[in-house]
């Protein structure tokens, strides 16, 4: 009897938890948070190997600026797609009800610029760090250092493209 209790009290928790209100919060949550996670490791890792040419020579800091700057923008990118659904289901504004299928529907489209901006703003940091130590040796290749950096940027650009458009386009 006593698991009964259990599983009924689960399933009631489940049950007044998974609403989609809560669904499309949660996308908002992991597109501000993942997003925010990769900006911060890669624009630590970024300015540790900054530091460190900057100790040598500070008179180079407007030219890594940029590749410590870079990897941020991930962190951007979510917080623009967490505001935008925060809109859409009126957290911002006058609030709309939404089904479980809606709900999830908004989780699933934060997913993109959540998960890619989460894993490329890492790798653009550690093409930033490989660019720094580039200018320690040659430094007028600050334009190939931020190029390649850029790169990366082009598919956390196509993940906000994905996720937006999905968000935009959802009718409530």
């Amino acid at each position: 009897m006593e698991n009964g209790v259990y599983s009924m009290s689960f399933v009631y928790l489940l049950s007044t938890l998974l609403t989609g209100q809560n669904l499309a919060v949660l996308g908002a949550f992991l597109a501000a948070t993942l997003g925010g996670i990769g900006s911060a490791k890669g624009v630590g890792m970024v300015a540790q190997a900054a530091d460190g040419l900057l100790s040598e020579d500070p008179g180079i800091f407007g030219k890594v600026l940029l590749l410590v700057a870079l990897p941020g923008t991930q962190g951007i990118y979510g917080l623009i797609t967490a505001f935008l659904i925060m809109v859409k289901i009126g957290l911002i504004g006058s609030p709309v009800e939404l089904t479980v299928a809606q709900g999830m529907y908004l989780l699933i489209a934060s997913l993109p610029i959540a998960i890619v901006g989460l894993i490329s703003a890492i790798h653009q940091a550690k093409v930033g760090v490989a660019g720094v130590q580039m200018l320690s040796k040659q430094r007028s290749e600050v334009g190939k250092a931020i190029t390649n950096a850029a790169l990366v940027e082009t598919y956390a650009i196509l993940a906000l493209l994905i996720s937006l458009l999905l968000i935009i386009f959802f009718k409530v």
